[in-house]
This record gives structure tokens, C-alpha cells and sequence, in this order.
């Protein structure tokens, strides 16, 4: 595997110094120094040529599951003859130069984790490229669902999903998040479909089928994300709104109706919003994550859809990356905790501002939870060293470095450096990093120096950063959280334990979070009549909340609680969210028996999830697909 060079984003105009909203000597500076960082997972050579603005042209065929248009680039011309992109799966069709004559380009050797580069000779003074190409049946950010595989069942649906390093599955790009373009897009849709992206968008259906859109920041290319259905809109706020199936939109605006307060929240902590407008579209149930930061309109799984608001953090979650992650971007996959640490950390701002410090703790402590549990899984793995903040992932999928790791321990990490400098000081920092660094990609290293000159020499403070950030485990200045509310839910699951009837039990009042930690504390070895018990009382497996559902079909299959086999089938079934199907499946497997059912789920089911989670349990499960696989 080749490691290539990927180019720190500088801001280099007078203009784009203005909405970095930073000082402008600050940022001048910057943009007289061209960085370089070694990218592992990218064939891009951007210190020979490095692209700086997109026009995509597309055409979205919803019956051949097949994209197909021009990615026209403005290109910066640094050294060298060519300029170098990357492609997985992509049929290039033919290459000009910005006067229309045609450029030679070679496509180099396939790597199934890369792809292909893409190299295009520049004759001298060459500055524009346009490539002409089609997307193949194995675009890995392409999930092309059914009408029966949506919500409303009448029309079918597209979604992208391009981090970490899939969006060169369907645009032929400088694939790497230390490269950052702004981009125009015209998407042509069936006429009675809607295509939204993570740009400025749309809220009416167009007559013919034809989108427009603009995004004026510059983004990294895994933030490109585009959607095509019978997709509406409805406003939940003067700057925020929902987009949803027909069926879906009423019900995710009540559900989502906090959104401009979190937005208000947001900007009271770290600074305005920069993106103009934050909507979410909520997807139909394969998408594979909670949610998907893309500028703009954040990509949703339904799952957050419970009914009582109750699990809106995750919005907070994505809204918080508009600051941490789009805004200051992690320059290479090994740097992903830049991203998630900073975001949970924020995330966990807003909801407390909003929600309270019982709520907060009682998030933080969930997520300690999820922290222990991966750690305890990456330690009987084959790396263990993924259990460190800043990650070494050359040679392997960069997916492998997205676990709770970067965002639990990088939170836990900032926390930690809040309770040294109090929260005012820390406060303080964040809003000057983000300012410092707006619009721009770095690294774990560039962070390292930033925050002991800018915070830690200041304030006079000794920090384990290194122990922090480059050692696997858990630090031992760890600050555990705690919980008034679980310490009360910890009582009753004593009580119960004890003999007490589950219908006798005090839970009046509980909400999500509570139900969560009251299942996943159960004892082990439950009979079956302990388990009835717990759902005649409760009525679990008639829950319409999935998380509360997902920990309890995962007790479920810990105790061989086979009444619950219908409904463990059409939740695996119908959901295709990783952080659901990871725990359930790898539970089943764990006796002949629940690996047999485990197949028989996943041979009906696998055809539903996206191909981020295919990956996943493909390997978890040692996966045979009876077809061959597709060749790209």
C-alpha cells in the first residue's frame, strides 16, 4: 500500500478569511505555508497538484442503480506533470482539459481497501479537469433501496455515505479528509423523486427533476453526501427543518422540534453557526449509523424517532460536529478522535444546557459504559493498540478506527483537562480553537502544540497527554462519571434481584436512559420465568424505543429467551444501524445454536444493510456469500 502526501486545507482568500470568522493576520499566515501530512489512505499527490473546487453533473438512475455525469475540478498546479484521484468501482469514460482537448489517464492497479488512483496528465498551464464516468454495482456509498425497503413502501430511495474513504465509490476525487474543496452540484432525479445534499437545499419538489446546489465552505470529501426520494420538508424553526419520507416528516418535526434551541445553545458556548441553515433528513432504517454529520442536513437513522424525545441527543451530537469535525476536520483517519472526542464533548454541552445535569450524567455514564465494553473487545482482538487515541491504521480500513474509543476516551480526555483548568478557561480555549483552526484539517501533533501553548503553559498545568493520546488502555486520572439517577435504578434492580415482583417495582418516571441501565445491569443466567416476568411488567418486547428494545433483545439472546425470536428477526430485519446489529449478532454467535439462527437472520437481512455494516458482520460472522463476488 503506497502512503501519499494529503494537503492540510489553508485559507487563502481575503474572502474565505472573512467566514473563518478569525483574525485575519491569524489566518494570513497560515495561508503563506502549505502543509503536508501523510495520508495512508489516499492515492492523492497534492503536492503536485491539488484540487480546490467541484462541479458534479449527475444522473441518478433509480432502475439500473447506476450514477452517471462529469466531476469537473479546478485544480492548484504545484510541481509535476499530473494530478492524481482516487476511484473504487468506477468506469471512467473519458478525461478533457479546461479548453476541451482531450488529457491523457491511467488507472493504476486495484487494492481493495483503496481502489484505484486515477492519474491525469496536466500539460504546462493546465488548471482545469474534467472526467466523464459512470458508477459500477459495487459503489460501496451507495445503498439503493427498494419501495418495500422504505418507510412509506411507494417510491424507491438513495443515500450516500462517504466517511471514511467511500466517497471515491461514486465521484472520482481527491479522497482524503486533509483535502478540502468548496462544490456546485446539478443532480437530475426522476421527476417524481426529490434529491437533497449536504449543501444549500431545496424545500419544494422541482417540475423536472433537476437540483441545484452550492456549498461555498470549504469540506472535506467524505462530507459530500446526496439523498434521492419522495423526500418532503417541514420547518422546525427559522433556520432548521426536517426532510422525511411523506409518512415520516410530521412525526420526525414533533420529535426534532429542539433543534433551533440547540442551535441557540451551540452558538452561546463556541461561537456562531457557520453553514446557514442545520436540517436533518431522517432516512429510511437501513442507514447504518445513529447519524451522519454532512454540512448543512445531517443524515439520520429512524431508530432516533422514540416517540417522547428521548433520544435527540444524538442530533446535538451531529449539530456539534458542525464545529468539531466540519469545521476544525481531523487531517487523517488516524486523527479521527480530533473529530468524535471534541464532538461528545460538546455534544454533552448542549444537552446540559438544555436538559440538565441528570441528563448529562446520565449520558456520560452510558457512554463509559460502551467505553469499558470496547476496550474489553479491541484488548482480546488482534489490536490492541486501536485502544489509544491517536491511531496508526496504514495498511487497514480506516473503518476499523471508528469505535468508542475516539469518542469516549477523547471526551473523557477533555474532560479531564476541564476539571484541571476549570470550565470558563477550557471554554475559553474551545472557542479559540475553533476560530483558530476554522476551515481547516490538522493533525493529533498539531493539536498537541496548540493547546500546551495556547492553555496548559499558561495555566500553569501538568497533563499526561501523552498517555492520554498515545498509549492504548485507560488512563488512571480517568474521572469516572456518576449518576444520582442510576445509583436510584441500581436500588430497584437490587430490589428485584431480591425477590420483589418486576410489576411491584418503582420505576414511575423512567425514562430511556434509565431502562438502559437497568438492562444492561440484569444478573446473568436468567430463568425463563424471570425473563417473562421482566415483559408482562415492562412490555420490552413490545417497545417502540430501540434502544430500550435493543438492550433487551440483546438479554434476550444472553438467556436464550426464545419467545423473543420473532421479534429479534424483524428488528434485525428492518434496522441496519451498526451500534444495534454488532452487540445482537455477536451475541448470537457466541453458541451453535445463535450462530445458526445468526445465519439464517443475516442470509434474509444482509441484502437491507449498507455495505459499511455488510463489511462489519461479513467479517464477524466469516461470511460466504454464495454468489461470486462482483469484480470493479
Amino acid at each position: 500500500m503506497n502512503q501519499v502526501l494529503s494537503i492540510l486545507s489553508i485559507c487563502a482568500t481575503a474572502n474565505f478569511l472573512a467566514a473563518c470568522n478569525a483574525p485575519a493576520e491569524q489566518l494570513a499566515d497560515v495561508a503563506h505555508k502549505t502543509q503536508f501530512v501523510m495520508d495512508p489512505h489516499s492515492y492523492a499527490r497534492p503536492e503536485e497538484a491539488v484540487t480546490t473546487h467541484l462541479d458534479l453533473d449527475i444522473h441518478v438512475d433509480m432502475k439500473q442503480h447506476r450514477i452517471t455525469g462529469t466531476a469537473t475540478y479546478d485544480l492548484k498546479r504545484q510541481s509535476g506533470d499530473s494530478v492524481i484521484f482516487d476511484t473504487y468501482g468506477l468506469t471512467i469514460d473519458k478525461v478533457v482539459l479546461g479548453d476541451g482537448m482531450p488529457a491523457a489517464f491511467t488507472l493504476g492497479a486495484k487494492d481493495s481497501i483503496l481502489g484505484q488512483a486515477l492519474r491525469v496528465a496536466l500539460p504546462p498551464g493546465a488548471d482545469k479537469v474534467s472526467i466523464a464516468y459512470s458508477t459500477g454495482p459495487e459503489a460501496k456509498a451507495l445503498q439503493w433501496l427498494l419501495p418495500a425497503q422504505t418507510g412509506d413502501k411507494q417510491f424507491p430511495f438513495l443515500f450516500t455515505q462517504g466517511e471514511a474513504i467511500l466517497t471515491r465509490s461514486w465521484i472520482p476525487i481527491q479522497d482524503s479528509p486533509g483535502i478540502r474543496i468548496t462544490y456546485n452540484a446539478r443532480v437530475t432525479v426522476p421527476k417524481e423523486l426529490m434529491a437533497a445534499m449536504s449543501a444549500t437545499n431545496p424545500q419544494e419538489r422541482s417540475t423536472d427533476g433537476v437540483y441545484s446546489f452550492k456549498m461555498d465552505q470549504r469540506i472535506p470529501s467524505y462530507l459530500i453526501a446526496l439523498a434521492v426520494g419522495d423526500i418532503h420538508f417541514k420547518a422546525t424553526g427559522s433556520r432548521t427543518g426536517v426532510y422525511a419520507e411523506r409518512g415520516m416528516v410530521d412525526t420526525a418535526a414533533w420529535e426534532l422540534a429542539d433543534m433551533e434551541k440547540m442551535v441557540e445553545a451551540a452558538e452561546k458556548l463556541y461561537g456562531p453557526y457557520r453553514w446557514g441553515r442545520y436540517d436533518v433528513i431522517v432516512l429510511p432504517p437501513s442507514f447504518p449509523f445513529g447519524g451522519m454529520e454532512n454540512p448543512c442536513l445531517t443524515f439520520a437513522t429512524p431508530t432516533i424517532i422514540a416517540g417522547d424525545r428521548s433520544l435527540t441527543s444524538l442530533v446535538a451530537h451531529e449539530l456539534a460536529h458542525s464545529w468539531s469535525g466540519n469545521l476544525v476536520t481531523n487531517a487523517t483517519w488516524d486523527d479521527f478522535w480530533l473529530n468524535e472526542g471534541f464532538t461528545v464533548y460538546f455534544e454533552h454541552r448542549i444537552t446540559e444546557a438544555l436538559y440538565g445535569k441528570d441528563y448529562n450524567d446520565m449520558t456520560s455514564l452510558l457512554g463509559y459504559q460502551d467505553l469499558l465494553g470496547t476496550i474489553a473487545e479491541i484488548d482480546s482482538g488482534k489490536h490492541p493498540e486501536d485502544t489509544a487515541l491517536h491511531l496508526h491504521l496504514a495498511g487497514r480500513d480506516p473503518d476499523d478506527g471508528m469505535t468508542d474509543v475516539a469518542y469516549e476516551k477523547g471526551y473523557a480526555f477533555l474532560r479531564v483537562i476541564e476539571g484541571k483548568v476549570g470550565r470558563p478557561k477550557f471554554d475559553a480555549f474551545l472557542r479559540g480553537y475553533f476560530d483558530h483552526f476554522a476551515f481547516r484539517s490538522i493533525t493529533t501533533d498539531t493539536f498537541k502544540t496548540y493547546i500546551t501553548k495556547e492553555l496548559l503553559e499558561p495555566a500553569n498545568v501538568a497533563l499526561n497527554m501523552d498517555e492520554w493520546i498515545d498509549r492504548p488502555g485507560i488512563p488512571s486520572n480517568i474521572l469516572i462519571p456518576v449518576s444520582d439517577k442510576f445509583t436510584k435504578v441500581d436500588s430497584v434492580l437490587a430490589q428485584w434481584e431480591k425477590g420483589t415482583p418486576a410489576k411491584d417495582l418503582a420505576t414511575q418516571g423512567w425514562g430511556t436512559f434509565e431502562w438502559m441501565h437497568f438492562l444492561r445491569h440484569l444478573p446473568a443466567g436468567l430463568k425463563e420465568a424471570q425473563m417473562d416476568q421482566l415483559d408482562a411488567a415492562f412490555r420490552f418486547t413490545d417497545s417502540s424505543n430501540s434502544e430500550i428494545l435493543a438492550a433487551w433483545l440483546e438479554q434476550c439472546v444472553k438467556n436464550d429467551h426464545a419467545k423473543a425470536w420473532p421479534k429479534l428477526e424483524e428488528f434485525l430485519t428492518t434496522v441496519g444501524r451498526r451500534k444495534f446489529l454488532v452487540p445482537l449478532y455477536g451475541e448470537l454467535k457466541a453458541t451453535p445454536k445463535g450462530r445458526a439462527l445468526a445465519m439464517r437472520i443475516y442470509a434474509k437481512a444482509r441484502g437491507n444493510y449498507h455495505s459499511v455494516s455488510v463489511g462489519t458482520l461479513d467479517q464477524m460472522l466469516a461470511w460466504k456469500d454464495s454468489k461470486p463476488p462482483v469484480a470493479f
